[in-house]
């Protein structure tokens, strides 16, 4: 304790060295003599023992493509669609939870929307209160913001696949990748 009164230092999150990937633990052969936790995801079966009817993808919520001020559909049903299909690729869908996959599709829907404004209206804005000053563009700011949010999100979504997947996340498709590549060869046009 400090001289005044607040508690300072101790363990810090995040802090410490980062767990293996299931996968890792497995093709290492256990060496550390523990037993390794896999999570068996039960099948669920109705009350007259027969297979449920299911659906492959959860129904996107109504605002992930919502229309926008700009008169545009958000996009994020579509983020929302290619990433729960790559998590159901691996078998790691009920895993990560819905809402998280929701959060991670608007704010990559909401960046790719500043990109685009970026573009647009260039880098550089009007002062508010000097027009022959030269600020940089609020939509730069608020794409860094948002970028900085959906690799936070897509990091918690990877790391619960990397932990829990016993197959090859890493020689997985990736649909953050497809679509960084897919806003790169838009802007050409």
């Amino acid at each position: 304790m400090a001289k005044d009164g607040t508690n300072r230092g101790g363990a810090r999150v995040g802090a410490g060295r980062k767990p293996k990937a299931l996968l890792e633990k497995l093709l290492e052969g256990n060496l550390g003599h523990r037993d390794i936790t896999k999570i068996d995801i039960p099948d669920i079966t109705s009350d007259d023992g027969e297979d449920p009817e299911g659906v492959d993808i959860p129904k996107p919520d109504e605002y992930l493509s919502e229309l926008q001020r700009d008169g545009k559909p958000l996009g994020a049903a579509e983020t929302y669609t290619k990433t729960y299909r790559w998590l159901a690729g691996l078998g790691c869908d009920r895993l990560v939870s819905s809402e998280l996959i929701e959060q991670y599709s608007v704010a990559f829907a909401r960046w790719k929307q500043c990109e685009q404004a970026v573009t647009k209206f260039g880098l550089c804005g009007k002062h508010p209160t000097c027009p022959s000053s030269v600020i940089q563009s609020p939509f730069v700011a608020m794409s860094h913001s948002y970028q900085k949010q959906t690799s936070q999100l897509w990091f918690q979504i990877y790391s619960i696949v990397k932990e829990n997947c016993s197959a090859d996340a890493a020689g997985a498709s990736n649909p953050a990748d497809d679509m960084m590549e897919r806003l790169l060869r838009s802007r050409k046009n």
